[in-house]
């Protein structure tokens, strides 16, 4: 990619400029208009995406669309599958072989003690419409089917060349921040020169979309996410669309021996899913193919300057899991909340190297668990180089994964430097670097989770009538922070539900403190009292904010 010439004038100035508008593009223009931060999207593309893919949306993600208003707006465009659940291997569909790998993502529905959101199985080209809409009324500037040229920054900002795609028309756009959500290819990394560590390739997939039918009584009442046919003469992965006539098969591609895209023809494919599925007359018609790459790849740093890394042009991962898109996501809702902070004069610049600290070791452990995953589920057209078990030995639970991460480093106070990324089990205690516990309070009438109070501000949470409360009443006062403060218990605005304790969930007695970070993270907690709370107070967040 060339550098743009940075002389002359501006055609538009914006405060964030997002490359790609995708998944993770999307989300971070949404995250960006909640937060009242104006900025231009550009996406080459003259349209959401078209294929069905990158479904698997996980609690994490799903709790910050809760918090962004549109998470009900998913679960109606998620509908179709909503019963869907789990994996299914077997050799063939037509018989009654095969077993479940993972048959309910939330057994027991034990899910519900620690989140108020859940699992949603919302494929991208269903997804990105409600994003786009939520982003859209939110006010941002989203122009589809308008591509970068090129770019350069300065140390006051960033200047880009766009190209609109229907009309050749060229615009030279001024922005404060780049945020590059461009794929695993971006020319942004690329002009950047950042490298990327990681394994690299593991598979190659061709994904069909194609309508059948019949298929849907061979399936029958297994109503998986997705189904591992292992029949070594035509393995492949199967999952439906709509349950009835439109599925979705992966089947596996060997570039490494000289295989083409081309050579994937309707009738090679259409033969392969009938092999595959074990019913030799079944009715296919292939409407659609796309070339997919598995890897494992992490950048080797988030950011240049004022240009950022979001999704995959700063991780790869292996798809089993979903974890990739997940990430991406998580990636965008942790940059958006510091850019916000930074633009609006609430914290010093030194915040925004935070985002490289947090998130780029939870794309290193959470790409190594999906490569794992994909080794423990025999993912077909994936044969692990080396010691497959070695790989397996990496498992774990996937909640402490997708819920449990923690940033032991970065915009946090308190924090063990020590402790691993993503932990072995699942505790969410109030420690400060993880996510802040779910608990259900009563709010003049209304039942609201304690992450419903965290999206806009820092927030500090207490007992009724602590010496808190009032100390962060005097610290909003001096300092030029948005910074709520709540009293919990009988008698306060917000009462938990009974057998509730809310100082115990966040590892504080009751005369302690919590603050929380915009993003749900624990940012810094006090056990106990203070000989000077206000003082205490002001230090933390002062040090929070100007974290370099």
């Amino acid at each position: 990619m060339n550098r743009s010439d940075t002389t002359g004038r501006a055609d538009h100035r914006t405060p964030v400029l997002i490359v790609g508008g995708s998944l993770v593009g999307l989300s971070m223009s949404l995250f960006l208009g909640r937060l009242g931060v104006p900025h231009t999207l550009v996406e080459r593309h003259a349209d959401t995406s078209i294929h069905p893919r990158g479904r698997g949306n996980n609690v994490r993600t799903m709790e910050l669309f809760r918090a962004a208003g549109v998470e009900q707006g998913i679960r109606r465009a998620a509908s179709v599958l909503a019963e869907n659940h789990g994996i299914w291997q077997t050799p063939s569909l037509a018989g009654d072989e095969g077993e479940w790998l993972l048959q309910e993502i939330d057994p027991g529905g034990g899910l519900a003690r620690f989140s108020p959101s859940g699992w949603c199985l919302c494929s991208q080209n269903d997804l990105e419409p409600v994003l786009l809409e939520g982003a859209r009324e939110l006010g941002g500037d989203l122009r589809f089917g308008t591509e970068m040229l090129s770019f350069d920054q300065d140390a006051e900002g960033v200047t880009v060349l766009v190209k609109s795609r229907e009309t050749g028309e060229h615009t030279r756009i001024r922005a404060d921040y780049l945020v590059a959500a461009d794929g695993p290819r971006s020319p942004v990394r690329e002009a950047l020169g950042i490298g990327r560590n990681g394994p690299g390739d593991l598979f190659h997939n061709v994904s069909l979309t194609f309508t059948s039918r019949d298929l849907a009584g061979v399936v029958g009442d297994r109503r998986f996410i997705v189904c591992y046919l292992t029949n070594p003469e035509a393995d492949g992965a199967l999952l439906p669309v709509d349950n009835r006539e439109h599925w979705v098969f992966h089947a596996p591609w060997h570039p490494e021996h000289g295989e083409t895209l081309e050579d994937f023809t309707d009738e090679r494919c259409a033969a392969h899913i009938r092999r595959a599925v074990g019913v030799p007359d079944l009715d296919v018609a292939i409407t659609g193919r796309a070339a997919w790459h598995a890897a494992e790849r992490v950048a080797e740093r988030y950011a240049d300057g004022r240009v950022f890394l979001a999704g995959d042009s700063a991780h790869e991962m292996s798809p089993t899991g979903a974890f990739g898109s997940n990430t991406g996501i998580q990636d965008a809702h942790n940059l958006a909340w510091k850019l916000a902070a930074v633009l609006g004069g609430w914290a010093g610049p030194g915040l925004l190297a935070t985002y490289d600290r947090e998130r780029r070791p939870v794309a290193e452990a959470t790409s190594a668990r999906a490569s794992s995953r994909s080794a423990e589920h025999s993912h077909p057209g994936y044969t692990p180089d080396g010691d497959a078990a070695a790989l397996v030995k990496r498992k774990g639970g996937i909640l402490n994964v997708a819920l449990g991460y923690r940033y032991p480093s970065g915009a946090v106070l308190g924090a063990d430097p020590a402790a691993p990324v993503v932990p072995e089990t699942l505790a969410l205690t109030g420690e400060p670097g993880s996510r802040a516990p779910h608990l259900w309070l009563d709010r003049s009438g209304a039942r609201v989770s304690t992450l419903d109070l965290y999206e806009r501000s820092l927030v500090l949470l207490a007992s009724p009538h602590s010496p808190w409360l009032a100390a962060a009443a005097e610290v909003a006062a001096a300092l030029p922070v948005p910074l709520d403060a709540y009293g919990v218990g009988e008698g306060a605005d917000l009462v938990p539900e009974p057998g509730a304790d809310w100082a115990g969930a966040h590892g504080v007695t009751p005369d302690g403190a919590v603050l929380v970070r915009p993003d749900g993270f624990v940012a810094w907690r006090h056990e106990g009292r203070a000989a000077d709370p206000a003082r205490t107070l002001r230090d933390a967040i002062t040090a929070l904010l100007s974290r370099t």
